[in-house]
């Protein structure tokens, strides 16, 4: 009597497993598991871009392929590049990073962040959806990574506790906490900055305990990560423009069937448009929520802007076999729409 209560209760948990199965997924598909990680909290536009991707892949796949998201760089225990570089391993399926974290491991990729190539969002279309953001894809599958589209963090701005930046020399002696990449410490040194690389999850500490006077990020990461509370002024100069790349490992992509492949790229394509919009929403909300909370924002002028741009220079000179002159002469003319005469 038990062997036959037993075979009857295995008898039941197989048709609820295979109802189960058959509400998401058609029996002989292919079903996916896989992991996705961003660098900064549930509070980011990140966050809610790379929620909608995952939600939206599960269920446009019928649940066959699905995504969990690990904030703060959880994989890596907090560090971006090592992040990278999973992804890159093929240790985790998907990331959003920024642009400047692939340049810390490849520095070829830091000619999209050359300070003040980007001006404005018009440049940034122009540059992401031309040739240039070709270059960038060409670069990304040969470290082993499928490009799905750009999303955007916004252009970077820099923080501090001491005073508003109105010029180089406000930079002097700053200990200014910089991603680990070698155009941030070229172009900081040069503004006889104290620049500091460590990981950002280590940033609200290390400003908190003084060990660092700034910090440079793009204002959704700046609010997400609550550092208002340990700085006093920011300073919207527009130095450099951060896109977000949503990257997939590329071996699993090339593994996949072409139908998923193109469902895959269509919902990342919808999830950075998404994230996009959020992003520049957001911006002006969060600035007005940031002096609010007492930060003061300062808006350098135009004369002031030029001045920074000059004292950059120096980088150009000293990266341009980096990145390569052909490179660097492509991201130039595609920013400042020099080549929409010849179209």
């Amino acid at each position: 009597m038990l062997k036959k209560v037993f075979i009857l209760k295995v008898f039941v948990c197989c048709i609820v497993f295979i109802a189960g199965c058959g509400a998401n997924a058609t029996p002989g598909e292919d079903v996916h598991e896989w992991k996705m990680t961003i660098t900064v909290g549930q509070g980011s536009t990140w966050y809610e871009g790379a929620i909608k991707f995952a939600e939206d892949l599960e269920r446009e796949s019928g649940g066959r392929l699905s995504i969990d998201v690990y904030t703060n760089e959880q994989l890596s225990a907090g560090n971006p590049e090592a992040g990278v570089e999973q992804l890159m391993d093929g240790l985790k399926d998907f990331s959003y990073n920024s642009s400047i974290i692939y340049a810390g491991i490849d520095p070829r990729f830091g000619v999209l962040s050359a300070p003040f190539l980007i001006n404005d969002i018009n440049d940034a279309e122009r540059v992401l959806n031309g040739e240039s953001g070709e270059i960038i894809e060409d670069m990304l599958r040969e470290r082993g990574v499928e490009p799905l589209g750009f999303a955007e963090s916004g252009f970077r701005q820099i923080t501090n506790d001491t005073q508003p930046i109105r010029s180089p020399e406000d930079l002097d002696h700053l200990k200014i906490r910089i991603p680990s990449m070698g155009v941030f410490t070229n172009l900081y040194r040069t503004q006889d900055a104290d620049p500091i690389t460590m990981a950002f999850s280590e940033v609200y500490t290390a400003l908190q305990q003084g060990t660092i006077d700034g910090q440079e990020n793009p204002v959704d990461v700046t609010y997400s990560s609550g550092l208002e509370e340990v700085q006093q002024y920011m300073t919207m100069w527009n130095y450099v423009y951060d896109a977000l790349i949503l990257g997939m490992n590329k071996e699993l992509y090339d593994s996949l069937s072409e139908e998923d492949q193109a469902l895959i790229k269509r919902v990342a394509a919808e999830a950075n448009e998404y994230q996009i919009a959020l992003t520049r929403e957001k911006e002006e909300e969060q600035l007005a929520e940031l002096e609010e909370k007492g930060m003061e924002i300062y808006y350098p002028s135009e004369s002031e802007i030029e001045e920074f741009r000059t004292s950059s220079q120096p980088v150009y000179d000293y990266f341009e076999d980096v990145w390569g002159a052909d490179n660097l002469e492509t991201f130039q003319r595609e920013a400042d729409g020099s080549g929409e005469m010849d179209e």
